[in-house]
């Protein structure tokens, strides 16, 4: 494409991001300083390489999906955040007494407000997350709370009952013993460690502490089937006018609620990586801008979900702000 070619197609992409409707010639005439007839062309042009579609409804064009890709790949400049999008994400990241999960999530939810988009962030498979504390603290006679945090500072809960009373000795025997076992064991090799070297030993004691022990294996097989999801501004594609139509409403929220197409959006490159429609694996209709994060060794996946005619520029910026500081704390 030569240089009027490609500055039409930016123009035509980031007006069409703005407005949500057709480009057509006239209103193009000023910026690239040529006639209408000429415009039309040049059009006709981008349209017979497959980068502009004409709609039903008007004479005016709208970006492919490989227009969005030849945009993004060759076009488009990163559009710096602003003094307040900067303040509003610096007061989580500066804040020293949150732990990362925290810090991402609220992350999640300011990015979602500045963008109008649905925001996603994945964790850690629990291969990488190794335990290393576990507390059983009595609420009642026979009320307890099971407590577990990670060496990544994830802390989870649980509260179980059992049948009979359990005395504080009873309870401080069966914990000392599954934290000698299995401190410092990956999340998803600790129920195996129980299974063969804490239960043999359970076994050859008194009943409450069996029935102590199934209730944390079972709490221990929850926690590590958490997939670790988190969603902010989940109906905010469907405020989009690409999705005004109740059947393409009913299917987003569809998959947003199928946790199979959620993992979907798992990130394995490095990078700020763009998915544009039917690259995304998830929906034809929908782009989504993903970064993978690595924190001491955790990793997981911040990704942002919005219409194809998404404001690329700045939400790659804000991504990239946001991996950046998670990697930094």
């Amino acid at each position: 494409m030569n240089n009027r070619q490609t500055e039409l197609l930016k123009l035509i992409v980031e007006d069409y991001i703005k407005t949500a409707r057709p480009i057509g010639s006239k209103s193009l005439e000023e910026k690239l300083k040529c006639s209408s007839a000429t415009i039309r062309n040049e059009m006709s042009y981008l349209e017979d390489l497959g980068y502009l579609e004409k709609t039903h409804t008007s004479s005016g064009r709208i970006p492919s999906e490989a227009g969005y890709r030849y945009y993004v790949d060759n076009i488009m400049v990163p559009k710096e955040l602003t003094g307040d999008d900067v303040l509003k994400l610096q007061q989580i990241f500066k804040n020293n007494s949150l732990i990362l999960s925290d810090a991402i999530e609220k992350s999640l939810e300011i990015v979602s407000e500045l963008t109008s988009y649905t925001i996603i962030s994945l964790g850690n498979s629990s291969k990488s997350t190794c335990l290393s504390k576990v507390e059983v603290i009595p609420v009642t006679d026979n009320t307890l709370v099971a407590i577990i945090v990670t060496d990544t500072g994830h802390v989870q809960n649980r509260t179980f009952s059992i049948d009979e009373d359990i005395s504080l000795i009873e309870i401080k025997q069966t914990v000392d013993l599954i934290n000698k076992h299995i401190i410092g064991t990956p999340l998803d090799l600790v129920l195996q460690k129980l299974e063969f070297e804490v239960k043999p030993i359970i076994n050859d004691n008194v009943n409450y502490q069996k029935k102590l022990f199934d209730a944390f294996c079972n709490f221990i097989n929850d926690v590590t089937n958490d997939s670790n999801v988190k969603m902010k501004g989940r109906a905010n594609i469907l405020n989009q006018p690409e999705f005004s139509d109740s059947n393409k409403i009913k299917k987003i929220i569809s998959k947003f609620e199928d946790e199979n197409y959620i993992k979907h959006i798992k990130e394995n490159e490095n990078g700020i990586n763009i998915y544009i429609g039917s690259e995304t694996e998830f929906d034809d209709d929908v782009t989504i801008i993903k970064a993978k994060y690595n924190k001491d060794g955790e990793e997981g996946t911040i990704a942002i979900v919005g219409p194809k005619r998404m404001e690329y520029n700045r939400a790659t910026k804000l991504l990239e702000y946001i991996k950046e500081n998670i990697e930094k704390m």
